[in-house]
């Protein structure tokens, strides 16, 4: 009888869970997920954390296969030339092949103040602290929402629908990923729940003090508590363990999602860089890229050459509290169309969307191999070859 194989795979959000239990398709491999909680987070509930309406947390019972492992503690080094993974307490985990999938988390705000003042919202214990200082603070008092992205939308408009008195501060334009038409709607769901919407580019937070934030403007905003939802970053294991990372600290891979300094260490979710080109940041790219770094993993092992990943963006759904949504349709090359759901049916399909996250997981871990999503064919390829075409050109 052979040797088992061990796969070690770092980081239990959408990716790792999904990355392993997909793993399991084979009786000869051996699955472990080292994470630093000894819960699942489904990160798009985060929000609804914030404002008391879900608890954000999934027991990995419900979502892991039964083969496999879970070990509850945080990575320190990936030693690729010792194939180990060194965990906070020391201990060196061996493998055969490591699947990288460590996340993202909130992007540190790079403002005056904002370290010291603004809350970010982006992981499970920043969400569970945002909760307790809300607890803690009157629901007249003013609150700040930094970021016009899906997160800084969902948590304006939850906290709104629970009575607080809250301004969303864009930087922009808010909800960018939107078509026009769908953005209007968006304004209109905000405006009736009483979200202040401060837009345009010369509205950029520039100073965050105790009880105000500052605009690029010149305006100054009262806030008694400000909530950072602009931007994601990822963690530094990678390039602590010496592997070559984007100029954000994803893990450089080739199109089948394998690093390019070591063939046994393949990468999905949000701290993957596949050619240099990066999916969009989210829990259904997570998903998906973690069930394409399982099968690459399953080639490998059985002496096959793996394929490079195939992912369109079908669309993008948006919650404005408990009552309304927004579900953009898009084109395969992400661009918004003007085909959109809005009001209880957005609302339906945003639930659909968080359920399924989970769902899929559990599907999964019972019948690994399960997963499927939709492709892209032709538009990420193109992309590759106007890149390779572009650095190919002669100088002028």
């Amino acid at each position: 009888m052979g040797k088992n194989i061990e796969v070690v795979v770092v980081g239990g959000g959408y990716a790792g869970v999904m990355a392993a239990n997909r793993l399991t398709r084979r009786d000869d491999v051996t699955v472990t997920v080292v994470n630093p909680r000894p819960v699942f987070v489904p990160r798009l509930r985060l929000h609804q954390l914030v404002a008391g309406t879900h608890d954000a947390v999934v027991a990995y019972e419900d979502v892991l296969a039964d083969r496999v492992r879970l070990v509850v503690d945080s990575a320190a080094r990936i030693d690729a030339a010792g194939r180990g993974l060194v965990v906070a307490d020391g201990d060196d985990i061996g493998y055969d092949h490591l699947v990288y999938a460590v996340g993202s988390g909130s992007a540190g705000p790079r403002v005056p103040g904002a370290a010291e003042f603004a809350y970010p919202v982006a992981t499970l214990e920043a969400a569970q602290r945002v909760r307790s200082v809300l607890d803690d603070t009157p629901v007249t008092a003013a609150v700040t929402v930094v970021g016009g992205g899906p997160t800084g939308i969902e948590t304006a408009a939850e906290l709104a629908e629970q009575g607080r008195a809250v301004t969303l501060v864009c930087g922009g334009v808010v909800g960018p990923y939107l078509h026009p038409r769908a953005r209007r709607k968006a304004r209109k769901y905000l405006a009736r729940l009483g979200v202040a919407l401060v837009e345009g580019q010369e509205t950029a937070v520039t100073a965050v003090t105790p009880d105000a934030v500052e605009l690029g403007d010149g305006r100054t905003l009262p806030s008694r508590v400000t909530l950072w939802a602009a931007g994601f970053e990822v963690p530094d294991l990678a390039a602590r363990s010496g592997l070559r990372t984007d100029a954000v600290g994803r893990l450089l891979t080739d199109e089948t999602l394998t690093s390019v300094d070591d063939e046994r260490i393949v990468a999905a979710g949000d701290s993957s860089a596949p050619s240099g080109l990066p999916f969009r940041m989210s829990a259904y790219a997570a998903g998906c890229l973690g069930a394409h770094a399982a099968d690459t993993v399953l080639s490998r092992i059985a002496g096959e050459q793996p394929r490079p990943v195939d992912l369109a963006f079908p669309a993008m759904c948006i919650s404005f509290g408990r009552q309304a949504g927004i579900f953009q349709l898009a084109r395969k090359d992400e661009t918004a169309v003007p085909v959109y759901f809005s009001g209880g049916a957005g609302k339906k399909l945003k639930e659909f969307s968080c359920e399924a996250s989970v769902k899929h997981l559990v599907t999964e871990a019972r019948k690994p191999g399960s997963h499927h999503w939709p492709k892209d064919g032709k538009h990420r390829p193109q992309l590759l070859q106007a890149r390779r075409e572009n650095v190919a050109a002669p100088l002028t």
